[in-house]
């Protein structure tokens, strides 16, 4: 796509992840019976991805229903009213809120017992169950080409926007098996990264 003007970019998210996002989740833990999408509830960027899941949510035969919060107590109070219920799974938005506040979303998730998907691999490093999402750092290199390009007198507008290109999968062994999760081979292959 070529976006005209003065503009261009790279796209941060590929909304076809949130169908990725529900049958990665599924697999690891198929007691699963209802999903909640954990979100900033200041930002209007994860509507998009909110949609996303929407529209594959028939194929899982699930209740889905959206949580989040502002701050760490508004995250930490909606998580621990969601996990009332059993048979709870959550999956948790990029947004700049839910980065920040990542600590005590994992923090309640595992206390809670919620079987939980983030967007980036550093959720998983950190202690998340698994992970499915793009590598940020691969948009940045790619930007410098276009940084570079533009400085040499290529106008912005003309250059298309970029899709991100390279995803990344990690899966933490270890809090699978403190949720007494057995992951299944076929996902332990896929992955990029396993912890153990």
């Amino acid at each position: 796509m070529r976006p005209g003007g003065n503009i261009t970019g790279f796209v941060s998210f590929e909304y076809s992840m949130a169908g990725k996002w529900l049958d990665t989740l599924t697999q690891i833990a198929p007691q699963i019976k209802r999903i909640a999408g954990v979100r900033d509830l200041a930002s209007p960027s994860e509507m998009g991805m909110l949609g996303a899941i929407q529209a594959v949510l028939p194929a899982f035969s699930m209740p889905f229903t959206i949580i989040g919060g502002r701050d760490a107590a508004e995250f930490e109070r909606a998580i621990e009213i969601f996990a009332r219920e059993p048979n709870g799974g959550m999956i948790v938005l990029p947004s700049p809120n839910t980065l920040v506040h990542r600590r005590v979303i994992m923090e309640s998730a595992a206390r809670h017992r919620l079987p939980t998907i983030y967007p980036y691999a550093f959720f998983a490093r950190e202690g998340g169950l698994t992970s499915y999402g793009i590598v940020p750092s691969d948009n940045f290199r790619r930007a410098a080409g276009y940084v570079d390009r533009i400085l040499k007198g290529e106008k912005a507008g003309e250059l298309p926007v970029q899709v991100p290109t390279k995803f990344e999968f990690v899966i933490n062994l270890k809090t699978a098996k403190a949720l007494g999760l057995a992951v299944p081979d076929k996902l332990l292959v896929a992955a990029d990264e396993v912890i153990e």
